[in-house]
């Protein structure tokens, strides 16, 4: 007799802390069925936007924002810079912030060291990716006038006769953040300083070696992210460096059938963007492709 074929989810996979608030602070103004009004994806998996939109909500811009006045507007978890909270003051706008703590601990320490540091020329450098909405959230915090870099290449943009000081974006790679420290001290200067803060949120970062283990022990591995979030890039790549055999898909209807011919365990994960109730539907999807001789964990 054939060995079962079991599927499994991820137990350590699906929204982060911050994403789970900004969707309770969702649900809780919509509850009324009052106007509630969202700056940018909520969070970056379309099939959650189109839930919540079911419910009310909608999705707008910051051109958009300009031209509202006296509405709710729920800021995420990404972060805003100051332009966007005064932007909605002139408008007589109402914001519901959930703006991740972690994420706004950090742009207090950015703005915190550009005031101290700005006369001085000190810089401040943000490990991150340009124009990702957290970002552009903390260069807010220096008036436009940090440095971004997402990787060595970048580099260049620093001036290594004044001092620095390097923060990450929190859903950056913690082995990246540590080359890009080694690549600075080795280019700094005599006579300036180089201060690196760890500003990575370890809920994200300790998913890497759980997912990596995961992916070891699975025949072929589905990671389910939408093709907006970094966070999922980053964690899928991850899992593929482990297991070849991972695919990555948006929701269920991505499944080939194919790539199940043959495989007797297969594991579902996602990024901190995913959210659980898409991850159960790929599950029960590929029951109903495989039939009866299947063990759903």
């Amino acid at each position: 007799m054939d060995e079962a074929i079991t599927i499994e989810i991820d137990e350590g996979s699906g929204f982060c802390f911050g994403v789970v608030t900004a969707i309770d602070k969702a649900e809780a103004a919509l509850a009324n069925n009052a106007e509630l009004y969202c700056l940018g994806d909520i969070v970056h998996n379309s099939d959650e936007v189109k839930r919540l939109a079911e419910k009310g909500m909608t999705t707008i811009t910051h051109d958009d924002l300009e031209r509202l006045h006296n509405v709710r507007v729920l800021l995420r978890a990404h972060g805003e810079p100051p332009s966007t909270y005064a932007t909605a003051a002139r408008n007589g706008i109402s914001i519901i912030d959930a703006t991740c703590p972690v994420v706004l601990r950090l742009q207090r320490r950015i703005k915190e060291s550009y005031r101290e540091g700005a006369a001085i020329g000190r810089q401040i450098v943000i490990y991150g990716k340009p124009g990702h909405a957290e970002v552009n959230g903390l260069v807010g915090q220096t008036d436009g006038n940090a440095i971004v870099v997402q990787g060595v290449d970048d580099l260049g943009l620093i001036d290594y006769s004044r001092d620095v000081d390097l923060y990450s974006q929190t859903t950056m790679s913690l082995s990246g953040f540590k080359n890009i420290i080694s690549e600075i001290e080795r280019r700094m200067q005599s006579g300036a300083t180089f201060r690196s803060f760890d500003t990575i949120c370890r809920q994200v970062a300790n998913r890497v070696d759980s997912l990596r283990r995961f992916a070891a022990d699975h025949d072929l591995v589905l990671f389910v992210s939408g093709k907006k979030s970094s966070n999922g890039k980053f964690l899928f790549s991850e899992c593929h460096a482990v297991n070849p055999s991972t695919r990555l898909i948006s929701d269920e209807t991505d499944i080939d059938p194919a790539w199940l011919t043959g495989i007797r365990r297969i594991g579902i994960c996602g990024a901190t963007s995913t959210p659980r109730w898409l991850m159960e539907r790929v599950k029960e999807h590929i029951g109903d492709i495989l039939g009866d001789d299947v063990v759903i964990n």
